[in-house]
């Protein structure tokens, strides 16, 4: 049903962070909290879409595990009941079928998702990528940028130029790291521990970076440049990339 296996210690690096973990499943729910605070981390439980808003009211979370199905979750939305300073990083557990609407609930925060039956390291693993990307600030306003290319944490949005650019959460996850690094060339290996967090297979990541580049630099100069043997970098070419 759900991946049980041991807890990689490359992933245990809570360090007491207060996280929320809202799954309407009881079993998915227990494994996540056992799981979460045997990785450091300290948890809190919501059955609902109230409870969730309670819980957030009442503390200050560092980041919300949700299932996308949970009771009440749209009622969330409707009725207003989150306000700006009580939106953490959420980390949602969607159904593939339900990739497509990726719930809105929770507001236009940092967000993430694993899809269902889920396995524990990926858990593990976007939540440590979710939870560092959060704690770093890159520029004021939440925003990162290189020539034209603006990429908008706060609404998790990229445009290049006046073009708005509709990436997959896996898209915006690697150019964002480009960008953190712009000029840097990372390799494949780095590529994917931050973008799945795991290493996938070289073509993998050679076809998502080809999906990123024909959306970035359609229309425009080339920003995404390979280094063979070495990897990809973002920035102005001069001509030898």
């Amino acid at each position: 049903m759900y991946g049980s296996s041991p807890i990689p210690q490359a992933l245990a690096r809570g360090s007491g962070q207060r996280l929320l973990v809202a799954a309407g499943a009881p079993d998915a729910a227990e494994l996540l909290t056992s799981t979460l605070e045997l990785a450091g981390y300290r948890t809190g439980a919501a059955g609902s879409g109230a409870e969730v808003a309670r819980r957030l009211a009442e503390h200050r979370i560092a980041l919300a595990v949700v299932d996308a199905e949970l009771p009440g979750l749209g009622d969330l939305a409707r009725g207003g009941r989150l306000r700006p300073a009580y939106r953490p990083p959420v980390l949602l557990l969607v159904a593939c079928e339900s990739l497509a609407r990726l719930v809105p609930e929770l507001g236009t925060g940092e967000r993430d998702y694993v899809t269902k039956p889920f396995r524990i390291a990926e858990v593990l693993a976007r939540v440590e990528v979710l939870l560092r990307d959060v704690g770093g600030a890159d520029l004021p306003g939440g925003t990162l940028d290189h020539a034209d290319l603006v990429l908008d944490d706060g609404t998790c949005r990229a445009r290049r130029g006046a073009r708005t650019l509709d990436l997959t959460p896996a898209e915006y996850r690697l150019l964002r790291h480009l960008l953190v690094n712009s000029r840097t060339v990372l390799s494949k290996e780095q590529i994917s521990n931050c973008v799945w967090g795991e290493f996938r297979d070289g073509n993998a990541i050679e076809q998502l970076v080809s999906r990123l580049r024909r959306k970035v630099d359609r229309g425009g100069p080339a920003l995404i440049h390979t280094r063979r043997g070495f990897g990809y970098w973002l920035g102005e070419s001069s001509g030898s990339g």
